[in-house]
This record gives C-alpha cells, sequence and structure tokens, in this order.
C-alpha cells in the first residue's frame, strides 16, 4: 500500500488509461461491467464542487479582508479569462481555416440530435441572480453560485469584527472540504480505467477515421493555445519559467484530460495550485472556481474550430464578417457553458444561428459529432484546465501572492 502511494498521482492515473485503453482491446465485453467505477467517480467529484465553489470563493474573499483589494483581483481575473477566451476562439477558427476539416465532410449521413433552445445572452445575465439559493446549489448553477458567493465573502468582510467567527468558520469549511478532496482524488486512477475503457469499448478506435481532420485540428489547436498563447503569458506577464509550470500541474492536467470536466479538475487543480506552484490561498480559491465557471479556454477554441468546420461542411462562405460573429457569439457561448463534459458541442446552435445555419443543419453536425465527441472533449478539457492555472498564477504574480519555490521542490524563480 505504501508503494502505491509513493507513486505520484499522475503515473498512477495514466496506467489507469493504459490498462483501460487495454481491456477495450482485447475484452470490449468486459468494458460496460466496470463502467460503474468511472460513474462513482464522476458523481463523488461532481458531489464536491458546488459545495466547493460556494465554501471556497467565499472564504477565499474573507482572506483577502480588503474590499479594494478583492476588486483588484476579482477584475484583474475576469479581465484575463475574457482575453484567453477571445483568443481561444480566433486560435480555434485560425486552425479550422489552414487545415480546412469541414471540407467534404459527409454530413447528410449523420442522425440528427434534438437541441435545446439556445439560452438568450439577457437571460443568462438575468440568471446570475438566483431566485432560490437552495434551488442554484442543488442544480450547480455555478455563475448564480459564485454570485452569492462574493455577495457572502463580501459581506462578511465589510461587518468588521462582527463577521470574523463566521469567515473563521468558512476557512474550517473550505480546509475541511479540500481534506475530503485529497481522499477521493486517489480514486483517479480507477474512475480513468472504467471510463477510458468503457469510451473506447462502445465508440471504437475506428471512429476517428471519420473526423480525423477534425481531431487533428481539435489537438493542434489545444497545443498552441496552451504550448504559445499561455507559455507567453506566463514568461513575459507573470515572469515565471514555463517547464517548471507545466511539470508542476501535471496532475490537473491529466485529470482534466481524464473526466472532461473543468469542475471535476477543480479540486485537483486547488491542490496544485498550492502546494506544486506556491500561490496564497486568497487568491487560488478565489480565482479557480471562477476559472472553472468562465474560463473555457478549450470550450471557446472548439466553438470557433467547430463552427469553421461546419461552414466548411455546408459550403457557406467565410468572410471576414462572419469571422467575426463566430469570434463574439464563440466568446459569449463559452463563458455560458456549464463545465461538464460535451457541453460546448451544445453551445453550437447559438453560434451557428448567428451566421445563418438552419437548425436542422446544426442538428446535423451535433449528429455527426457526438457518438465520438468524448475523446475529442477530453482534449480540449486540458487547455481550460491550463489557462485557470495560468490566470491564477498570473494574478498571484500581481497579488504578491506568489513563493517562486513550492513545497515540493518545483523552482518558480524569475531567471
Amino acid at each position: 500500500m505504501a508503494r502505491w502511494f509513493a507513486i505520484p498521482l499522475w503515473q498512477r492515473v495514466l496506467g489507469g488509461l493504459a490498462l483501460g485503453l487495454l481491456l477495450a482491446l482485447v475484452w470490449p465485453a468486459a468494458a460496460p461491467k466496470v463502467a460503474f467505477l468511472g460513474d462513482l467517480f464522476i458523481r463523488a467529484i461532481r458531489m464536491l464542487v458546488a459545495p466547493i465553489v460556494l465554501v471556497t470563493i467565499a472564504s477565499g474573499i474573507t482572506t483577502l479582508a480588503d474590499p479594494k483589494r478583492l476588486g483588484a483581483l476579482g477584475g484583474r481575473a475576469v479581465g484575463l479569462f475574457a482575453a484567453m477566451t477571445a483568443i481561444a476562439v480566433c486560435v480555434g477558427m485560425a486552425v479550422a481555416v489552414a487545415i480546412q476539416p469541414g471540407k467534404g465532410a459527409l454530413l447528410g449521413t449523420a442522425v440528427p440530435k434534438a437541441l435545446g433552445a439556445p439560452v438568450p445572452l439577457y437571460d443568462q445575465l438575468v440568471g446570475i441572480v438566483p431566485l432560490n439559493i437552495v434551488e442554484a446549489l442543488a442544480k450547480g448553477d455555478m455563475l448564480a453560485l459564485i454570485f452569492v458567493a462574493i455577495l457572502v465573502g463580501v459581506g462578511t468582510v465589510l461587518t468588521g469584527e462582527a463577521g470574523k467567527p463566521f469567515a473563521a468558520v468558512l476557512q474550517s469549511l473550505s480546509a475541511i472540504l479540500l481534506k475530503i478532496v485529497g481522499l477521493v482524488m486517489e480514486l483517479t486512477p480507477f474512475g480513468v480505467f472504467a471510463l477510458i475503457a468503457n469510451a473506447v469499448a462502445t465508440n471504437g478506435t475506428g471512429v476517428f477515421l471519420h473526423v480525423g481532420w477534425l481531431a487533428l485540428s481539435v489537438v493542434i489547436a489545444s497545443l498552441l493555445q496552451i504550448l504559445v498563447v499561455h507559455a507567453v503569458m506566463l514568461k513575459l506577464v507573470a515572469r515565471v519559467p514555463v517547464l517548471p509550470f507545466f511539470r508542476g500541474i501535471v496532475d490537473a492536467l491529466v485529470v482534466a484530460f481524464s473526466t472532461a470536466s473543468s469542475s471535476a479538475t477543480l479540486p485537483v487543480a486547488m491542490k496544485v495550485a498550492e502546494r506544486n506552484l506556491g500561490i496564497g490561498r486568497s487568491v487560488y480559491s478565489t480565482v479557480l472556481p471562477l476559472g472553472a465557471s468562465i474560463g473555457k479556454d478549450g470550450t471557446a477554441m472548439y466553438v470557433g474550430l467547430l463552427s469553421v468546420f461546419s461552414l466548411q461542411a455546408f459550403a457557406v462562405p467565410i468572410d471576414a464578417g462572419v469571422l467575426a460573429i463566430v469570434l463574439l457569439t464563440g466568446a459569449l457561448a463559452a463563458f455560458g457553458t456549464a463545465p461538464v463534459p460535451s457541453a460546448s458541442l451544445f453551445m453550437l446552435a447559438a453560434v451557428l444561428s448567428a451566421v445563418g445555419v438552419a437548425p436542422e443543419q446544426t442538428a446535423l453536425v451535433v449528429g455527426f459529432v457526438l457518438p465520438f465527441d468524448r475523446l475529442l472533449d477530453m482534449t480540449r478539457t486540458v487547455p481550460s484546465a491550463s489557462a485557470n492555472l495560468m490566470v491564477t498564477t498570473v494574478v498571484g504574480q500581481w497579488e504578491g501572492e506568489l513563493d517562486r519555490t513550492s513545497c515540493e521542490g518545483t523552482r518558480l524563480s524569475s531567471s
């Protein structure tokens, strides 16, 4: 048992990935029998997400103890996330224009899938203020929970001395939740084993033959967003070396890939932010939950890429005006997308309708991509996780809450 825990988590997770793939290829009939392990793992993670968002943001705000500083931190974080989202849409569109993955795609053979009507921007903005806090918590409405958490945290800070006992309760609850998270994360290798085995056994590796160019585009765009955009921000803005940073966040990136969920990645992202990157709790406990809701580099990149893919497949002329509309609506759609697997695929209707693609055609695109979207979703969740930790690092540097020598020896010096 001691030897098992001595192995780094990311290595155990990769072992689970390899075994799951092997099981799916050698004995696919057995994959459904172990699927419950993956379901239990995902349920355990999602069970923690809503209370973590509510408690850690509120407790993180109380540790700031300075309303002026709170405003600066929140404004900087939101601004960075918005900029990264817009850049990610541009990266996705640029890769799609260069590779043209949708040219000649036979979407007519796909089975249409019913799409829900896109939520208007007005409704998204109004929905940030919940009518019922308990209902928002039960539904896991992240934007509403963030709004409530900010109100609770700010109210506690503004109360002064009378609010300090409640602030201590919030910080204690946050510590307890993060300890529970550590226990749940030890189950990651087993959950990943089951999730991968079931996904490959169900769809087969041959599914990529139908969307090989699309898959390649997703991989290239993800790498560009991480290795170019994020690396430049780390080097020029945060002034930290790139390789130690990415070495320190490997656990979070592997969990992001395996779960395809920004929310499910949140607990381990908090862990690596503190232990490996040396970011102060007052920063990471506020910025990371915020990023899990609005920091959607992967979603934004994919929406931009898949929109151009769809336009190419339907032979719709693409000019600067069309790309500008895709950029605007894609960024807004990414901000409103739930941090769960395949959610970005269904936000496509909001973008394509803005450039004149009929709902029936959009349904064909979804039907074409959905059967094997899981692996693509896993890939594009990685840049979202990387972006959240990158933005948190930059904000930590600006706020003076970045210890450049982590407790595990990852050196984040400015040299």
